[in-house]
């Protein structure tokens, strides 16, 4: 009985964690439409889009944390009730100011979900194996969710107002406020001392301006401002560390860098992070811009990335039966490698098929690094501080994702300028400029446009093939981890508060 309701307990948190990834991206397709609703400026409609985005980045340390004092089921709850209140508040915003206060707000119940999520458990499953797969459910939740953000958005979109983005999130919330007092255990810690507000703030301001650095390096021509984000994030940072390291009770313990695999884990879920969102970024441009699917195609025909690292992460427990995790996280990221260069050969009449198997071999390649790799994370600490390292887990997909728009991104720009002579910025532009040419003008900048972004893929492609590559490497040089003896967690009916 003790068993089911755990497992019962894990069907509980699928959903916030589905809801927090989903949230991440199902914007994209509703953006136009709240935006002529509401009448957003430029501006205004990249606050709607990042300002979720940032929130989750900036908070997600200091939640995890939170949680390991004040209780993880608490949090949870409290995150829950916020989420569902403020997600019918974006539903009926009436001007863009509402939209983007509401936005930001939901940013900061999201950040509270995932650590909360991840960190309990460690608590519900005792057995190493048990809980190998919980984390993989986990994890395949995460990925399938912001896969089929995109696809739920416009499937709502055909029949309701963008509105029903927000409100398809409410259910799920208030089932999890019903049910998780009754299956979720409670776990706080009596010995991680009083939460530092310095060094909240230190964090917070570090995360945010390094976060927004890298977004606007991808769309400003003129680079001052995010490269003066980017340096007074990093001094920010280098002070935040400096605090912790001297913090009897630190907001995060980078004492745990100290383990040559818990480092190693957090670079290679950080830089397969930059490698799949550059060439997923690449990807549904591609799409879109060369082969002239809808925005709602495009990210049906995106799912199998979110769904292909879904698939590994389910498969990753298995395999390490027959094999060693490094060995098998190694594995992943070289089949990984293998789908990257698949882009390379996007061309011609075959391009689709050749990228929808291109990016769900990358993807599922990617399934045992997220799987067997948050569970070394998490497995490293004592289950006191198990929040404040799935925090670490979190921050480095995010920073990952982050770096891949714009470290990826700038160099499929730089490689696309170079194909058209600087003729052109962008794909879009290109295609907006061919509209208002003559036809057969207009014909030539479409095919040259195209050819060039073609390009880009392909370098993309082969960028990503290095990082993974290099990933292998690393992961396979690695010490096994120590894992926390089960007999030091607690017990899961004497825990449930």
């Amino acid at each position: 009985m003790r068993v089911n309701r755990a497992w019962l307990g894990l069907a509980v948190l699928m959903m916030p964690t589905s809801l927090v990834a989903i949230d991440t991206t199902a914007l994209l397709l509703a953006l136009p439409r709240l935006s002529a609703d509401l009448g957003a400026t430029n501006v205004q409609q990249l606050w709607i889009s990042d300002s979720y985005g940032f929130m989750v980045a900036g908070l997600v340390i200091t939640m995890g944390t939170l949680g390991d004092r004040i209780g993880r089921r608490r949090l949870l709850m409290i995150g829950g009730a916020a989420f569902a209140v403020l997600s019918v508040v974006a539903a009926f915003a009436a001007n863009p100011l509402v939209l983007i206060v509401a936005r930001a707000l939901l940013g900061v119940a999201g950040a509270s979900l995932a650590p909360s999520t991840l960190a309990l458990i460690t608590n519900m499953f005792r057995d190493v194996r048990q809980r190998g797969r919980a984390i993989a459910i986990w994890a395949a939740c995460q990925f399938t969710g912001g896969a089929l953000g995109p696809v739920l958005a416009g499937l709502l979109l055909q029949h309701f107002w963008w509105g029903s983005v927000f409100l398809a999130a409410v259910p799920a919330m208030v089932l999890l406020l019903v049910a998780g007092p009754a299956l979720l255990p409670e776990f706080r810690s009596d010995h991680v001392g009083r939460l530092d507000l310095a060094s909240v703030g230190l964090s917070l301001a570090a995360v945010l301006l390094m976060v927004f650095g890298i977004k606007q390096l991808t769309v400003e021509h003129v680079s001052v401002v995010p490269a003066a984000a980017l340096v007074l994030g990093a001094v920010i940072g280098y002070l935040f560390v400096r605090r912790q390291l001297r913090l009897d009770t630190p907001l995060l313990d980078l004492r745990l860098f100290r383990s040559r695999p818990f480092t190693a884990v957090l670079i290679a879920l950080a830089f397969a992070g930059i490698a799949m969102a550059g060439t997923g970024l690449l990807v549904t441009q591609y799409l879109q811009g060369v082969l002239g699917f809808s925005p709602v195609a495009s990210a049906m025909l995106f799912a199998p990335m979110g769904l292909g690292t879904a698939v590994g992460t389910m498969a990753a427990p298995a395999l390490t039966r027959r094999m060693r995790p490094a060995t098998a996280i190694a594995g992943g990221l070289v089949g990984s490698a293998l789908g990257s260069l698949l882009l390379v050969g996007v061309h011609g009449a075959g391009a689709l098929p050749m990228v929808m198997i291109g990016i769900a071999v990358l993807a599922l390649g990617t399934g045992p690094l997220f799987a067997l790799g948050t569970g070394l994370v998490v497995g490293s600490v004592p289950p006191e501080r198990a929040g404040s390292a799935a925090s670490m887990s979190e921050t480095g997909n995010y920073f990952g994702g982050s770096l891949g728009f714009a470290l990826l991104g700038v160099l499929a720009a730089v490689v696309y300028r170079s194909g058209m002579d600087g003729t052109s910025d962008s794909l879009a532009g290109a295609v907006a400029a061919s509209r208002h040419l003559p036809a057969g003008q207009g014909a030539d900048l479409l095919h040259s446009a195209r050819e060039a972004f073609t390009t880009s893929l392909h370098v993309t492609g082969v960028a990503a093939a290095i990082i993974f590559t290099g990933l292998a490497v690393l992961v396979l040089t690695m010490r096994p981890a120590t894992r926390t003896a089960p007999a030091v967690l607690p017990e899961y009916e004497t825990t449930r508060g």
